[in-house]
């Protein structure tokens, strides 16, 4: 077996590790804001958004990787 077949499995436990951590903190988020704090509710969405925008990506280049050649 070839180092390159065993990369597939470690990003995709990576991200989902990653998926599960925005999760949490969005809901966190939610929290926050219901308590007054919009600002920073609004700084921590602003931070998701990365994640949210490469999310497409990563699972596309994930599908290749794990798809049988």
């Amino acid at each position: 077996m070839a180092n390159s077949d065993l990369l597939p499995s470690p990003l995709f436990k990576i991200n989902q590790y990653q998926l599960a951590l925005e999760a949490a903190i969005l809901e966190l988020t939610l929290w926050v804001e219901q308590r007054g704090s919009a600002e920073v509710a609004g700084n921590v969405r602003g931070a998701l958004d990365a994640i949210s925008k490469n999310e497409e990506f990563i699972n596309m280049t994930l599908a290749v990787l794990m798809t049988p050649e």
